[in-house]
């Protein structure tokens, strides 16, 4: 069947509250207690009919949206997820026909904001809706689950908590909105050298458990509480690998930020600089403090601020 429409997702980046690694597993991965926030910094993934001619497994794939050295290290081939994202998709309903898949990037590339899975994401919901397969969300999520540790979250959006290798997601009570800043970095970190590095820092590490008292910050909106309780056990390899993080972070908390934290597997940096019931204006001026002090630094190639949480993957 060929449909001539096109559809479009707009996809929110994650910043995570509280990421507790374990001990690498068998399997190659490590246990994992992730909190997700979602936050409004968004992709687009726009899929459109194709030509039938074109066999099903090559989907074409642009980007957009970033400066050329960010959207370099952007996949357009199988490897992308949103690529490998319609190709399951299609193999598992049979239903699917050529799209050409376009992606508007907002998210920092391997900027620890869970990017190229928020795309995989945003490309399961398009192309079940332009191929008309009508899976249901369970369905949704498991797929995505196949496809990466943090594809599901940007199913959901929210907050929420991830165990397994992340995959496995329960929503978080969390009333409060919350401001944040983040700091991007000129240089990519890889997720699989900071998790190498992890494990040769970390050898013995625990298994990770759900921080109660974050939990009780979240529940009663509490941003001090809530930037007090920020915690990401990646962050010590991520500075390893990069150190000048260090003094990006070092900068914001000078400035006033409530929490500060390397964001995943970095090197985006993340600071909470206010939210649940502050006076709307004591928290604009925190922000205007950190983002001049963050700049002062010449270490970020932008500063932007966003708002959290968020929904999860929507068609626009």
């Amino acid at each position: 069947m060929t449909v001539d429409t096109t559809v479009t997702v707009r996809v929110p980046a994650k910043v995570n509250l509280q990421l507790a690694v374990g001990p690498r597993r068998e399997d190659g991965f490590h246990a994992l207690v992730n909190v997700f926030h979602a936050v409004s910094l968004f992709d687009e993934v726009t899929v459109k009919a194709a030509s039938p001619r074109r066999p099903r497994a090559l989907t074409a794939l642009t980007a957009t949206g970033q400066s050329e050295s960010h959207l370099a290290r952007v996949p357009l081939d199988e490897r992308n997820l949103a690529a490998r994202a319609a190709i399951l998709l299609a193999e598992e309903t049979g239903a699917g026909h050529p799209v050409d898949l376009h992606l508007d990037k907002r998210i920092p590339v391997a900027g620890g904001m869970a990017g190229g899975s928020a795309d995989a994401a945003a490309a399961l919901v398009a192309c079940d809706l332009l191929w008309g397969c009508g899976l249901s969300r369970e369905s949704l999520l498991g797929l995505a689950a196949r496809l990466g540790s943090d594809v599901a979250f940007g199913l959901v959006g929210g907050t929420a908590v991830g165990t397994g290798r992340g995959e496995l997601l329960e929503p978080m009570t969390s009333p409060g909105r919350y401001r944040w800043v983040f700091a991007l970095s000129p240089r990519g970190l890889s997720t699989a050298d900071v998790f190498g590095e992890y494990d040769r820092l970390r050898p013995d590490a625990p298994e990770p458990r759900l921080d109660s008292g974050l939990e009780k910050a979240l529940a009663e909106g509490d941003a001090v509480a809530l930037g007090a309780s920020l915690s990401n056990d990646l962050q010590p390899a991520a500075l390893s690998l990069l150190p000048e993080l260090g003094r990006t972070l070092d900068a914001g908390r000078s400035a006033g930020a409530l929490g500060a934290q390397v964001s995943g597997s970095g090197p985006t940096c993340a600071f909470l600089v206010g939210g649940g019931g502050e006076d709307p204006a004591v928290v604009g001026e925190r922000e205007a403090a950190v983002v001049a002090a963050l700049r002062a630094t010449g270490l970020c190639e932008q500063v932007i601020g966003a708002d959290g949480d968020v929904p999860g993957a929507t068609v626009v």
